[in-house]
């Protein structure tokens, strides 16, 4: 049903205002032939779209990311190249590029960062995941801290910093090669843990593959395991759950 439609019945009182937000829950989509975009995500959900860039034509993304823009839309793109961002910039000045992460972004309405959540890695070749997971969480208004280079290597660079996992409400833990730091975090503090494996490693690591299963038979509790290289969607997760945990606290105060 076209909005326009929903609307006047509502003015009209043939319609209920509950009934009509239900319907607005599921509209409208826009196409534009090679892409449809969901402008009431935001609705439904609480974030808005996210762009995937990877493999995407850059005339498309520079289509999508326009007509985005055009509703004011805060725009968020994953796995970014440096020649897709280039073209986006070029045409849309509005949005910024971070290599590390390989996030392409436009944030018209900055929303107010809540909570607290902790992004840790085994290494610095796992920071690139780290920073996606991490740049995606402070998008949807997150407040991040980072720990970096602490896997179990050298064990004793994380247990001198457990301090950073004081009143945080999640913790994504980045891994590749065996992937056990996620597990070991998991031992020492009392909220969720995210585990991300990367796909660093040798050969036997199979692309992140060994960090995955190592994740996924962790004997710790209170893991939850994403896909490999997945830092967005642990970001996206660590979210929610940081905004779940901000509203059990104010609504016990």
């Amino acid at each position: 049903m076209d909005v326009n439609v929903i609307l006047e019945r509502v003015k009209s009182g043939a319609m209920e205002i509950q009934e009509a937000e239900e319907l607005l829950k599921k509209l409208p989509y826009e196409d534009l032939g090679y892409a449809k975009i969901d402008h009431h995500r935001k609705v439904r959900q609480g974030f808005e779209e996210v762009i995937y860039c990877q493999g995407k034509e850059i005339g498309h993304l520079v289509g999508i990311c326009r007509r985005m823009t055009e509703e004011r839309i805060n725009v968020l793109g994953t796995r970014a190249s440096e020649k897709q961002a280039e073209a986006v910039i070029k045409e849309l000045p509005a949005f910024s590029y971070e290599p590390v992460s390989r996030l392409l972004k436009a944030e018209f309405r900055k929303p107010k960062a809540i909570g607290k959540i902790v992004v840790c890695t085994g290494g610095t070749a796992d920071i690139p995941v780290a920073e996606e997971a991490a740049g995606a969480a402070e998008f949807f208004g997150t407040n991040v801290a980072r720990l970096y280079d602490v896997g179990v290597a050298g064990i004793h660079r994380l247990l001198k910093n457990l301090d950073v996992f004081v009143a945080v409400n999640c913790v994504i833990a980045v891994a590749g090669m065996e992937g056990a730091l996620p597990g070991v975090v998991a031992g020492l503090v009392d909220v969720p843990v995210i585990a991300v494996p990367t796909s660093v490693g040798y050969g036997a690591s199979f692309g992140g593959l060994s960090a995955l299963l190592t994740m996924i038979n962790s004997c710790a509790n209170g893991i939850t395991v994403v896909n490999i290289d997945n830092g967005y969607g642990a970001g996206y997760v660590a979210t929610q759950i940081n905004r779940l945990a901000v509203r059990g606290y104010e609504k016990n105060q």
